[in-house]
């Protein structure tokens, strides 16, 4: 949705290679106007909390620093946790958690939304959990009893382990991958500001006072999709009735 634009910078951390949909290469760079405004973090099967953390930190405090978000937007992808039925990353709650800590100590506006996770149980441990950093309550490793209880067992913990897979995110690999991004972020030039325009008088209260000026009726108000709609039912009408 963004491609093209440098009103908004995109940054994803994903795996890469024989994986849908694709795309997302380090090369992805946007096009047009949006040409280096788009950041593509491609990873391999099994990145490790230590690992993601080594190359999240530096290219997220880059843009931070160079593109100074007046917002941020944090998709929270539940699928690169340890044990997902899809993914093949291998971070645990607080692995995955440092995200939102990190963007909770730049103190910008921030929404976080929801993504991937094809392991259910593990989806709301995570989402309960970031929840929680976010609301500065931090909660017991036991969950608690509770209509799904039977769902979280054998341990019933809250934090989940990371397996043993084999993390083939070499340093060597992260490394390429960091200095590239860095390297494309330092010759970029400085961050746009955003355009100011004078809206009309009226255009947000609805209505505009002064001499000679009239007030916005209602119907003048209606959403335009409203009026489509009432107009291809009008059409209907005359269609039936001829």
């Amino acid at each position: 949705a963004f491609y093209t634009t440098d009103r908004v910078m995109t940054a994803s951390f994903h795996k890469f290679g024989d994986y849908f949909p694709g795309t997302g290469d380090v090369g992805d760079i946007g096009y047009g106007k949006g040409r280096n405004y788009a950041v593509n973090i491609p990873l391999q099967d099994g990145i490790t909390d230590d690992s993601y953390r080594e190359i999240f930190v530096p290219v997220m405090s880059k843009i931070m620093e160079w593109y100074q978000p007046s917002a941020v937007v944090l998709q929270l992808g539940a699928d690169s946790l340890a044990g997902d039925r899809l993914g093949c990353f291998n971070l645990s709650l607080r692995g995955h958690g440092q995200c939102v800590d990190f963007f909770l100590a730049h103190n910008v506006p921030l929404i976080l939304i929801g993504g991937g996770g094809y392991t259910v149980r593990n989806v709301a441990r995570c989402w309960a959990y970031e929840t929680s950093l976010v609301l500065q309550k931090p909660l017991t490793n036991h969950i608690p009893y509770n209509d799904y209880y039977e769902f979280y067992g054998p341990e019933f913990n809250l934090h989940i382990s990371p397996s043993n897979m084999e993390n083939r995110n070499s340093p060597q690999h992260l490394d390429r991958i960091r200095s590239r991004v860095l390297e494309t972020l330092r010759n970029l030039p400085a961050a746009p500001s955003v355009p100011l325009f004078d809206a009309p008088r009226g255009s947000l209260a609805g209505g505009v006072d002064g001499a000679g000026e009239r007030e916005v009726g209602a119907e003048e108000r209606e959403p335009e999709w409203k009026r489509l709609a009432r107009r291809e039912r009008g059409n209907e009408w005359e269609d039936e009735g001829g």
